[in-house]
């Protein structure tokens, strides 16, 4: 075998970081990612960094893969980076998040031994105190039967910073979309890979790390979330369902400034997502409404 990417000992699974003028975030992070026994490749997708990120980096980290963008594409900067790598698994990290020891040899194995299994999402254990996080206490509780006796429990959401994707699979559905942003992002990508017939699974033995900045809501980013869960809705569900998941996030989100903004903005998109509808099979949307009943309960 001539080529590294065929070798028994190359790394199975690569490392995707999108990053904007978080230095010092992100060194913390690529020097845990750096002492993994993995010793996965790493690149670093900077959306449009003004402080000099992108050259601090490869003067510190000289073996991390760093692409300059030259703007700012949110979580879409992900899919460069996911394209630079050339391992067939790739995990997430934000530049506030890294993996556990043994964590990406342990997700290898279970991509390997499971051929449908298109995405996975990790344990993830936030701040100091290593708090669980919410998200993740919900898939534990995932109302979706495991058919087929894969790994952990079967979902339709996850958490990015936590994430493990074939790459293939990735690639095949696009990948994040860059309209997005960050925030919420991940809904369409999970009911993208799902429409195409990829297992989502939520293993708790695989463990991703994540120590958030600033320790807040970042600015906009409840609007940002309205608005992308809103065009989730339209993008992929029966008029009926879309509806009904519009006036659950209104009534949820309650009469606040960030409604009105994340409405405004989701209506500002309704020309594309009329445009790129597409309405998921109806094995599918059933489970969609699982999920829903699940958390409304």
């Amino acid at each position: 075998m001539t080529s590294a990417e065929h070798r028994i000992d190359a790394p199975r699974v690569g490392v995707a970081i999108a990053t904007r003028e978080r230095h010092d975030d992100l060194a913390g992070a690529l020097e845990r990612l750096r002492a993994l026994p993995e010793r996965p490749p790493v690149v670093v997708a900077d959306n449009g960094s003004r402080d000099g990120t992108p050259a601090r980096i490869r003067a510190r980290f000289p073996e991390v893969a760093v692409l300059e963008l030259g703007e700012n594409r949110g979580a879409g900067a992900r899919n460069a980076a996911v394209e630079a790598l050339a391992t067939p698994y790739v995990a997430f990290s934000d530049d506030d998040s890294w993996w556990a020891p043994g964590a990406l040899a342990h997700a290898a194995a279970l991509f390997d031994a499971h051929p449908r299994l298109g995405l996975l999402a990790a344990r993830i254990l936030v701040g100091p105190d290593e708090r669980l996080d919410p998200v993740c206490a919900a898939m534990e509780r995932s109302p979706l039967p495991a058919a087929n006796g894969g790994p952990g429990r079967p979902v339709l959401g996850f958490v990015a910073c936590g994430a493990i994707v074939r790459r293939a699979a990735y690639l095949g559905v696009g990948g994040f979309d860059a309209r997005y942003g960050i925030g919420g992002e991940e809904r369409p990508l999970a009911t993208d890979l799902a429409a195409a017939g990829w297992e989502l699974r939520y293993v708790p033995g695989v463990v991703a790390h994540h120590h958030p900045a600033g320790g807040g809501v970042r600015p906009g980013r409840r609007a940002a979330e309205l608005r992308n869960d809103v065009w989730s809705a339209w993008l992929h569900r029966p008029a009926g369902s879309a509806l009904r998941r519009t006036a659950g996030l209104v009534r949820r989100s309650g009469p606040r400034p960030h409604t009105a903004a994340g409405l405004a903005r989701a209506l500002r998109g309704a020309p594309w997502v009329a445009r790129e509808r597409r309405v998921v099979p109806a094995e599918l949307e059933q489970a969609l409404r699982v999920v829903e009943r699940s958390e409304a309960s």
